[in-house]
């Protein structure tokens, strides 16, 4: 079998994954107008070509090509070119043999037919792997004019759901159950049987533009309709036939499928080419949830925001008078009352987070990992903020194909200067000396560990025979850009990081360290970090569903708005939530907010492990071990990405926040 195809960078856009939203659609492509017959050449075109991509299943993590498949080929096959996100994301479109031209109605043509022999060892692996298929739901993914094929049919409460892919064929169990598309169709009922589906009816609509002043017509539809049909006379088949088209469980005879395709055309100018993804869009379901996700949200931020407003406007402000407003031995703090006398030492007591502004800025514990991660986390907050926002422009749409993956790799490898810069600016305020080391840390290390992540599951790819395995080459090219663009950028970003001075502190640090009292459950360090990831992830939960569907379940997300909006919530979020555990625990007079901050906001990583875990047990159909190590190896990278960035948004808003109230504390 051909290993072409990857699919293991998904993870790397789990990020800038595609949510839900209503963004625009602006797909950055020119129409193609298509007329029966050509008076100008590069007026339009007369033949329509389908192509048709990968077939892939909710059942296994392992795609295949569709010449994997012994389905009918093109003689003279021919592959567009594909951008960098289409080859990461482990697209691979070819053209097929189904072929017609423009506005002609065509009736059952045949396009081939395949012959198995009994007792033929090579006819017999290929229809195991076909039986294999439709037992596993492979789905096919064809495309007209850049546009899906879609199969489109009704579901719960009357409505309609397309499909972008179809079904190979389907299997009825030994026990008479028909599995997935078996239970459509009542003749599917002999048991341990595969029905193969032969037949397509494809249906596109058009928009013409005769009243509107351009020539010939835009495609802006195709829908299918996938039939299994026995043709007993393969050179003249009839479409009209109830016998499906049967493939017993056991390879006792000879067998030959012949596989057909009836088209139709349909104008419909009240559909324009810039809106036709929209009856597609339309169909799928869960836009009611996406605004629930999005209240749910924003009463989490108003609840901390409001505990923020409080902590800042009244206790924090009433602390900072009382430290300022020192006469002598004597501090004048207003009561309702009146004014009340109170000593200097008392008003220390009462604040315990100012009894720490000696050690407060006490470098931290593994300074060098903690300035690498924040690195790392820089560089992915950046490109995540700039692929999201493009995309809720709409200029990353589905009909742009691999472009979303495109801009964040791209974007990732040149952004190593900001890693590098921040990650070289904290480790020279921290102290560190190593700057060497430093610098090659934060250009390999979370790299690297993602990278032989990533390698691991593509030996396991290579071992399975899958297409989904990334050639060589195409490794060869990510190293590439790894080491000749990502790896200078980020040391070019540590030599002006080390060249600036370092982050000037608001108050001095006392030379030894201040013992810290006992503290209560919970302001001890892993409650707090348990208790802190709690929030943010809450933020996201309800939209991490869509994230997981749309990656494994082969979904399409498009509402780019809604992304853009819950990254906006969850960055909200971390921040608050991280500054309120931070004054908690500065108040209960412990200092060690450097690794702190950092952990309370990356803990929501750990959580979207655990959500990811239940996913796969309660919302998938994966078999295999091969299957099951590959989602967990691919969710692994995914986690270590969120990490990385939850916990830099923690860390630097506890900084901003620790130097604000330090800096308008007097100190002698």
């Amino acid at each position: 079998m051909k290993t072409r195809t990857n699919f293991g960078l998904l993870p790397l856009c789990a990020l800038s994954v595609l949510y839900s939203c209503s963004a625009f659609y602006l797909p950055g492509l020119a129409p193609v107008s298509f007329c029966k017959e050509v008076k100008e050449e590069g007026e339009c075109q007369t033949q329509i070509q389908l192509f048709v991509n990968r077939l892939d299943s909710v059942e296994s993590v392992l795609p295949y090509e569709y010449d994997v498949f012994d389905f009918c080929q093109d003689d003279k096959e021919s592959r567009p070119s594909e951008n960098l996100g289409q080859v990461l994301f482990g697209e691979r479109i070819e053209s097929s043999p189904y072929k017609f031209n423009f506005d002609e109605k065509v009736e059952c043509k045949k396009v081939c037919t395949k012959v198995y022999k009994k007792g033929n060892k090579e006819d017999g692996e290929k229809l195991d792997f076909l039986k294999r298929g439709m037992q596993l739901n492979y789905q096919h993914h064809w495309i007209v004019d850049n546009m899906p094929v879609t199969w489109c049919y009704d579901v719960e409460q009357g409505q309609k759901y397309c499909n972008p892919g179809f079904p190979i064929g389907c299997y009825v169990t030994p026990e008479g159950n028909g599995k997935d598309a078996c239970v459509i169709n009542a003749n599917f009922n002999i048991k341990n049987s595969f029905y193969m589906f032969n037949h397509v009816d494809i249906k596109i609509t058009y928009h013409s533009g005769g009243d509107e002043g351009w020539k010939g017509a835009r495609l802006v539809a195709a829908t299918m309709e996938p039939r299994s049909i026995k043709h007993e006379d393969e050179n003249k088949p009839a479409c009209g036939g109830t016998v499906p088209m049967d493939v017993f469980g056991t390879f006792d005879s000879d067998l030959k499928i012949t596989y057909t395709y009836s088209v139709s055309f349909e104008e419909n100018n009240a559909i324009k080419w810039a809106s036709r993804w929209d009856y597609i869009l339309v169909s799928m379901p869960h836009t009611n949830i996406q605004w629930f996700s999005i209240m749910n949200s924003l009463v989490i931020v108003l609840f901390l925001s409001g505990m923020v407003a409080m902590i800042m406007l009244r206790t924090l402000h009433k602390d900072i008078a009382r430290y300022n407003q020192v006469d002598q031995d004597l501090i004048k703090v207003p009561t309702p009352s009146g004014k009340v006398q109170i000593n200097y030492e008392d008003a220390q007591e009462e604040s315990g987070w100012k009894q720490v502004h000696g050690d407060v800025f006490r470098p931290p514990r593994k300074g060098m990992l903690l300035s690498v991660f924040l690195g790392q986390g820089t560089q992915i907050f950046i490109m995540t903020f700039i692929t999201l926002f493009l995309a809720c422009l709409g200029f990353l749409s589905p009909a742009n194909r691999g472009a979303l993956m495109t801009c964040a790799v791209v974007l990732w490898v040149l952004l190593g200067t900001p890693a590098g810069y921040v990650s070289a600016r904290l480790y020279k305020t921290f102290g560190g000396e190593k700057w060497k080391t430093n610098v090659l840390l934060t250009a390999l290390l979370c790299p690297g560990i993602i990278f032989a992540d990533f390698f691991l599951m593509n030996l396991i790819l290579w071992v399975e025979g899958s297409s989904a395995a990334i050639p060589f080459g195409t490794l060869v090219a990510i190293l590439a850009l790894w080491f000749g663009i990502s790896v200078p950028l980020t040391f070019l970003g540590a030599y002006f990081g080390f060249k600036k001075p370092a982050i000037e502190q608001p108050v001095r640090t006392n030379q030894i360290p201040r013992q810290i009292p006992e503290q209560s459950f919970f302001t001890k360090p892993i409650p707090g970090i348990v208790m802190g990831g709690i929030l943010p992830f809450g933020c996201i939960f309800i939209q991490l569903f869509f994230i997981l569907n749309s990656i494994w379940s082969h979904q399409m997300y498009y509402m780019f708005g809604f992304l853009f909006l819950v990254f906006i919530i969850l960055l909200i979020t971390c921040s608050e939530a991280t500054v309120l555990l931070c004054y908690f625990h500065l108040c209960a007079e412990d200092y060690h907010w450097w690794w702190r901050s950092f952990l309370t906001s990356g803990f929501t990583a750990v959580y979207l492990f655990i959500y990811a875990i239940h996913y796969f047990f309660s919302k998938l159909q994966i078999v295999g071990a091969a299957s099951t190590i590959l989602y967990f190896g691919y969710t692994t990278i995914m986690v270590l990405i969120f990490f990385l960035f939850t916990g830099t948004i923690g860390f630097f808003s506890s900084f901003w926040f620790v130097n604000k109230i330090y800096s308008v504390v007097k100190v002698d």
